[in-house]
Parts: C-alpha cells; sequence; structure tokens
C-alpha cells in the first residue's frame, strides 16, 4: 500500500510535545476486578485493544472476547495474553469481526448477543488510520471503518448490554477510543450544505483539489466525540442502564498508523508511551460507573473535549452530525437507532 510520508503531516497529525500526553501523565496500573463480567474488545489483536484484553484478563474477568478481522492474529494474541496471565483456555475467545464490512458488523453482534449470556463491556477500540483513498461501503475507509461501523456496531450490542443490566442487576459500559487529535483540526466540512457533511467527506477531490487525507483520522475521531455528546443528550440515554463514553489514550506505540509515514513514527519514537501504558486509559474508562456517561476521558479520568467541540458552533455540528449518521445507519438496518430517540 501507499503510504503517506511528507514530513509536514507530522504537524498535521500531533501537537507540540508539550501537550502531548506520555509518560510523564502515566495513567496508574488499573485494579478493578472484572469477576464473572463478559468483555468485549474489537481491533484486540494488537496494540492498545490486545493489552487493554490482556488487562482485563488479568483483572479475572469470566470471559474476553477479542473481536478481531484476523483470526489467524487473533488466535496468536489469546496464545500470548494466556501466557502472560496464566488464565485458563476458556477465557479468552477470539471471533471474526471485519470493521469495513457492515454484514460482518450486523452478524458479529447478533453472533455475540446469541452465544453469550451477558456482555458488561464492550470497548470499540477497532480503527484505521489510512495513507491512501479507497471507499469502501459507498464512503471512504477512515470514515466507513471509524465513524459508521464502529455506531453500527455500537447500536447492534445495546439491546444486550442493556439486557444484561436487567438480568444480571449491573451497569454495563459501552466504550469508544477516540484521541485527543479531535481537537487539533478546522473541521473544514462543517461548512458544508444541510444534511450533506457525510457527502462532502466523500469526495475525493474539491475545487479541483485532492483532499487531504492525512487529516481525515483526525476528523473521524472529531466526529465519534460529537456523535457521542449528541448521543447523550437523548434523554433515554442520559437516564438509560448502560454507560457510554469515550476515551482518549494519547500517542501510543504500535502498528497502527502504520501506512502514515516516517514523519509519525519518529515522533512516536520521542514522545509516545507504550501501548500498556496507553491501554490503561481504556481499561479506567470501561471501570467507571455513571459518572463518565456521556463523557470524554483522557488519563483515566473525566476531561472536557476540545474548546470547538463545547462552543455553540460545535453543538450545532454535533446536531448535524447526529441527524445524518443516525440516517446512515437507519438505511443500513431500520430501526437499529429506535430505543433511544
Amino acid at each position: 500500500m501507499h503510504s503517506v510520508s511528507h514530513s509536514n503531516q507530522l504537524t498535521k497529525q500531533w501537537p507540540a510535545a508539550s501537550s502531548t500526553p506520555n509518560s510523564s501523565s502515566r495513567p496508574p496500573l488499573p485494579h478493578t476486578s472484572f469477576a464473572g463480567k463478559t468483555i468485549l474488545v474489537t481491533g484486540a489483536n494488537v496494540g492498545l485493544g490486545k493489552e487493554a484484553a490482556r488487562h482485563f484478563t488479568a483483572l479475572n474477568a469470566s470471559t474476553v472476547i477479542l473481536a478481531v478481522r484476523s483470526l489467524e492474529k487473533g488466535e496468536a494474541a489469546k496464545r500470548d495474553i494466556e501466557a502472560s496471565t496464566g488464565c485458563g483456555s476458556d477465557v479468552v475467545k477470539v471471533m471474526h469481526l471485519d470493521m469495513s464490512s457492515y454484514e460482518s458488523v450486523l452478524d458479529f453482534a447478533a453472533k455475540v448477543s446469541r452465544e453469550c449470556s451477558r456482555v458488561d463491556v464492550a470497548l470499540l477500540n477497532a480503527g484505521v488510520q489510512r495513507g491512501q483513498w479507497e471507499v469502501v461501503e459507498q464512503d471512504e475507509s477512515t470514515i466507513t471503518v471509524n465513524v459508521v461501523s464502529t455506531f453500527l456496531l455500537a447500536f447492534a450490542l445495546m439491546p444486550k448490554l442493556v439486557e444484561t443490566s436487567k438480568k444480571f442487576n449491573t451497569r454495563p459500559t459501552m466504550t469508544v477510543t477516540s484521541s485527543e487529535v479531535h481537537g487539533f483540526i478546522d473541521f473544514v466540512e462543517r461548512h458544508a450544505e444541510e444534511g450533506r457533511i457525510f457527502e462532502r467527506l466523500n469526495q475525493k477531490e474539491v475545487d479541483g483539489k485532492a483532499v487531504d487525507l492525512g487529516r481525515r483520522y483526525q476528523v473521524s475521531k472529531l466526529l465519534e466525540v460529537l456523535f457521542i455528546r449528541a448521543w447523550f443528550e437523548r434523554k433515554g440515554v442520559q437516564d438509560g442502564p448502560v454507560t457510554v463514553n469515550v476515551v482518549n489514550p494519547g500517542l501510543c506505540h504500535s502498528e497502527f498508523g502504520r501506512e502514515a509515514g516516517w514523519g509519525l513514527a519518529i515522533f512516536k519514537f520521542f514522545l509516545a508511551r507504550t501501548t500498556e501504558v496507553g491501554s490503561r486509559t481504556l481499561v479506567a474508562a470501561a471501570s467507571l460507573g455513571k459518572e463518565s456517561h456521556g463523557q470524554y476521558l483522557s488519563n483515566g479520568v473525566v476531561e472536557d473535549p476540545s474548546p470547538w467541540v463545547m462552543s455553540e458552533e460545535g453543538h450545532q455540528t454535533q446536531q448535524r452530525v447526529w441527524e445524518e449518521l443516525v440516517a446512515k445507519l437507519e438505511g443500513i438496518k431500520g430501526g437499529i437507532t429506535k430505543d433511544i430517540n
């Protein structure tokens, strides 16, 4: 695959070193027990997802589901987690999930709902950072995977989490892995005509110029934050039995973003935290209760998202993103969002 290798991508992707979480703001090791609980982690064969799954396993979860695109890599991750934690062979399960396919997303959710007696944590961690333009399921692949499929999966899994809450008198958590980079861009697509933000995001060229794909990952992370904030504003969600939050793990060493080129790789070499340290933030988000509902988390604590997200324009854009994405999700599977409106 072609990689984005221009050095100026560095400043477009990450801020000055002083504002990037690193070892000086190290989150503590997680200690919350997950005994008796079923944990689902997407994108769990490498990086943050794998390390979070390792923590959940070490913290005595009864079942940890690794949702992965490659079953071979998933099985390798399972063996590694079992070896490092000493858990039994029946704890870590590997299930296929291809976030670039809406059919796979829906089939996966149906299988989980059918085969699992409970789901206490759904950590929606899978994502891509692309270096080339590719359309998948009618949208540019970053938007398809990081945004549309992520929330398609969220809504498809939500009935199971609600069922778990009622059946076991507990409060499940759904956590989306986002990023601080949601605040590093000017979201120019907000200037699109009403109802056409996603249409604008699907244009490879605008005014005769190729779209800067180097900023698309940041856009996808911003859309995640906006959508969850809009979701939380719905009264049924505010009062609901499932905690929904979004987490920033900070800049981490991993295979993620391998298409993004040498600029980011060099930047990571000097400033990134390890995937194990970054994964602690994911486990912390899954450990928090109602106090984190609808919130943005960083280093294991609730923080405000970017100033623009908190602005009046940000709120107006948030509503537009909500309406457009809900319409897309309903177009994929009618009625999937009905319980939250």
